[in-house]
């Protein structure tokens, strides 16, 4: 009889411990719930209005402004170069250009590529580095207006977010528009009016298809590589772009024919 007692009081202070464990758990359960809610919500408050952008552009964009603080503490002077151009001045060839050789699907998708990030991540995970960018142009652009260059994980986050959001505030072609109009293309050069002058000597819906393709080629490496340039990496990414406009009929074989050679 005692050994009953003792056998069916063990098994009550086992359950109330098990009770006591859930309810513990529960409450622990729900303060990080909370906890996370609130980081959600003062992240998501933290990220910038783009309303503006919608009939405005931007007077300076977070990259002009940490390439003016670095050349200071470098002692260097820097001017930035930079002319607005609309949309509809900027060749069809040179917006074709620049879509297929960094975000093909643009118009398709609502500002992340999830096919192009999935493998990056697959490439980054096995170069045990941040090898491959994945970035669309809206992310570009969010990255551009809003963050730095440096490859952090938050960084990437918050590029996400921000993108999310000028997709859901912008048009397409707005959003195009921004990008073409504040890339870095060179030491103070930003968008490709700026490019189109300081290396070519003419405005930009005058490039010609040559022009056109050195230009789309240096946006990977702004900053080390020259469009007028002759180094193996530009001329590769040349063919390479110029394949693609084949490939995708936006320019035809003569043209491909007549262009190639320059890039031998």
């Amino acid at each position: 009889m005692n050994e009953t007692k003792q056998i069916t009081a063990g098994n009550q202070s086992i359950s109330d411990g098990r009770r006591g464990w859930r309810r513990h758990w529960k409450v622990y359960a729900t303060a990080f719930s909370g906890f996370l809610l609130i980081l959600v919500l003062g992240f998501y408050f933290s990220l910038p209005d783009v309303s503006y952008l919608k009939s405005h552009h931007p007077r300076r964009t977070r990259l002009m402004e940490i390439r003016i603080r670095q050349a200071k503490e470098e002692g260097k002077r820097y001017r930035i170069r930079q002319y607005w151009v609309s949309f509809g001045r900027i060749p069809r060839l040179l917006k074709q250009s620049v879509r297929i050789s960094e975000d093909a699907s643009f118009y398709f998708h609502n500002g992340v590529d999830f096919t192009e990030l999935k493998e990056s991540i697959k490439k980054n995970l096995a170069k045990g580095r941040f090898a491959r960018g994945g970035s669309t142009i809206t992310q570009q652009l969010a990255k551009n207006l809003y963050l730095s260059p440096e490859k952090t994980i938050l960084r990437k986050v918050r590029e996400f977010f921000i993108a999310r959001r000028l997709e859901s505030t912008l048009s397409k072609n707005r959003i195009f528009h921004l990008y073409l109009n504040v890339i870095e293309l060179g030491r103070g050069i930003f968008g490709v009016q700026a490019a189109a002058r300081y290396y070519f000597g003419k405005n930009v819906q005058d490039l010609n298809l040559e022009e056109i393709v050195r230009l789309t080629a240096i946006i990977p490496r702004p900053l080390t590589v020259r469009p007028t340039g002759r180094s193996r990496w530009l001329r590769w990414r040349c063919r390479w772009i110029l394949h693609k406009l084949l490939r995708y009929r936006y320019i035809t074989r003569e043209q491909y024919d007549q262009t190639i050679a320059a890039f031998r």
